[in-house]
């Protein structure tokens, strides 16, 4: 895999001799890998990546909406005095131009200009960090704001059509091709069991009653790179599923991964909880970004959409257990059987904080 990453490499506009390439395994889905360069004015880093095809089956039509979604993004930070090289994510062309490199077999490559000085944390370490986070997604929906929506490629078709999504956890249950719904039959049940309540975002947006924005889609905690010297959010990561959408989308995945004190895949069902301090630092950074677009109705349903997210990915993991762990990827047996879990008892804890959730909202709505 070496030999073949420095002839994809050598593919784009990097000058210099590759010196050190180190696999990252944080993502779930691209093949990522961080390349050390020694270029004149000294060793520099690029993030190099491989789009999952299976995942992403227009990579073309990806890279577009990345190349529009960066150089509107670019325009915007300079204009409020900020910095596009750290502000939003830079690609390396290739040597003929172009923005991705495709190789015979037909993978598409891609390099990114690796931001130092700032990290992605995997877990919360604090509020305060929830809060920069938070602030940053908000910022990255209110600077694009005015960006057409419409005109954006759908990457994944209905990738939060939650109805949708429990049909295919129903489909799959049903199918049991893998003879484990046995071991899951608590977690079937808790989902069932909320099925007629998925279709409320998705009907909202089709009558018009909820805006459609261009949202980041996958707004979780370790896809904003925190700067090392100032705790600030400095850039959105991530961009593969930057689709028209809902706020409440972005939001609600945030909550999924911010609020929950332990991680994803916690195999101990009581250490997760919502944490409800938590909460409140994701609505504040959020809202001090965003109250004064989103409309009256996106901010009361809020919790509405943290609700849905996560139940929604609680039935795409518990799904994938069920079909053998075909999407995501593991490193464990029934770590999504575990992924799964987790979800739900955040959306137990969701329902069970409902009124002190719409008074945290209101505390930050009005701007």
């Amino acid at each position: 895999m070496a030999q073949n990453l420095r002839t994809i490499i050598s593919q784009f506009a990097i000058p210099g001799d590759v010196t050190d390439i180190r696999s990252n395994e944080l993502g779930h889905i691209n093949d990522t890998f961080v390349v050390t360069v020694q270029e004149t004015s000294g060793l520099r880093r690029y993030i190099v990546q491989r789009i999952n095809r299976r995942v992403f089956r227009q990579p073309a039509a990806l890279m577009e909406n990345i190349v529009r979604i960066t150089e509107f993004l670019r325009t915007k930070i300079a204009a409020e005095g900020g910095d596009p090289r750290r502000e939003t994510l830079t690609l390396i062309p290739t040597r003929a131009g172009k923005n991705f490199y495709v190789t015979p077999e037909g993978d598409y490559w891609r390099v990114y200009r690796f931001i130092e000085g700032a990290r992605a944390y995997q877990q919360v370490e604090s509020p305060e960090h929830l809060y920069q986070a938070a602030r940053a997604f908000g910022r990255f929906m209110r600077r694009l704001e005015d960006f057409p929506a419409q005109a954006l490629h759908i990457t994944i078709p209905d990738f939060h059509h939650t109805p949708k999504r429990f049909a295919s956890f129903v489909q799959a249950v049903d199918a049991d091709a893998q003879n484990r719904a046995r071991d899951a039959r608590d977690l079937i049940e808790f989902a069932l069991a909320r099925g007629d309540n998925t279709g409320r975002i998705v009907d909202a947006l089709a009558s018009g009653d909820l805006p459609l924005r261009v949202t980041h889609n996958d707004t979780k905690f370790d896809n904003v790179l925190i700067d090392d010297a100032t705790g600030e959010g400095v850039c959105v990561l991530d961009l593969d599923t930057v689709m028209p959408g809902s706020a409440l989308y972005d939001f609600g995945d945030f909550v999924r991964t911010g609020a929950n004190t332990a991680a994803e895949d916690e195999p101990d069902p009581g250490r997760v909880r919502l944490s409800l301090a938590y909460f409140d630092a994701i609505a504040r950074g959020f809202l001090q970004e965003t109250a004064a677009t989103l409309t009256p109705q996106e901010k009361a349903w809020l919790p509405l959409g943290a609700w849905t997210i996560i139940f929604e990915q609680g039935l795409r993991f518990l799904g994938d257990y069920l079909n053998g762990d075909v999407y995501y990827r593991i490193h464990r047996p029934a770590q999504n059987l575990d992924r799964a879990r987790t979800q739900f008892k955040l959306v137990a804890d969701l329902e069970a904080n409902e009124d002190a959730l719409a008074r945290i909202i209101d505390r930050y709505s009005v701007r």
